[in-house]
């Protein structure tokens, strides 16, 4: 909407309307000139005018080659296994004692080996027998002694308990490294209520 011009002095105004309208006029202020807004436009590439245009299917070809190639990482070595220690041989496990020598036992009857110890476990219950012959033997090695005579009785009709555990013990581990051999006595050291045990020599 254009503006309507400030009436000239000209418009049939007396003295005193003129007088007037010139103090309206000098107060009023022309408006300002608005300055256009100013626009910052983002430059794209500058392409060089010689050089050929780029066509899209080169950009989407170097588009396609950056996706194909997998980034790089940085391999990180593994720590050098080390190598396990070599293992220990283990101790030699001792054989199960055998049956007296024929010889052998034949000089123990006779007494050409002597008989260096013995022990009668009449009166011992089971496990007390066991105890008493195990810590029997382990002392007659410790000194150095290589045949003993273990007393067991025959119990009633043949049937004793010791005598049916003297073979069980004599195999068990705790006494595999102590006693090499053992045997039914002659009759004149007890015969069948008694043993013949020969001893290992103490590693």
């Amino acid at each position: 909407m254009k503006r309507r011009p400030p009436a000239s002095p000209d418009d049939g105004l007396s003295p005193d309307d003129r007088r007037l309208w010139q103090r309206v006029t000098g107060t009023v202020t022309p408006p300002r000139k608005r300055k256009p807004p100013r626009v910052q436009l983002v430059a794209g590439p500058v392409e060089d005018p010689g050089a050929p245009a780029r066509s899209e299917a080169t950009d989407q070809t170097r588009t396609a080659r950056r996706e194909l190639v997998p980034p790089r990482t940085t391999q990180r070595r593994a720590p050098p296994t080390p190598s396990p220690a070599p293992s220990k041989p283990s101790p030699r496990k001792a054989a199960p004692p055998e049956d007296v020598e024929p010889n052998r036992k034949r000089r123990l009857t006779r007494e050409r080996d002597p008989i260096e110890a013995r022990i009668d476990l009449h009166g011992f219950g089971r496990f007390e027998a066991e105890d008493q012959l195990r810590g029997f033997l382990t002392a007659c090695q410790a000194r150095g002694m290589r045949a003993v005579l273990v007393i067991t009785g025959q119990g009633r009709l043949g049937g004793g308990v010791i005598r049916a555990s003297f073979a069980e013990w004599m195999h068990a581990p705790a006494l595999r490294t102590i006693v090499s051999g053992y045997t039914v006595a002659h009759q004149r050291h007890g015969g069948n209520g008694a043993f013949y045990v020969t001893l290992r020599r103490k590693a």
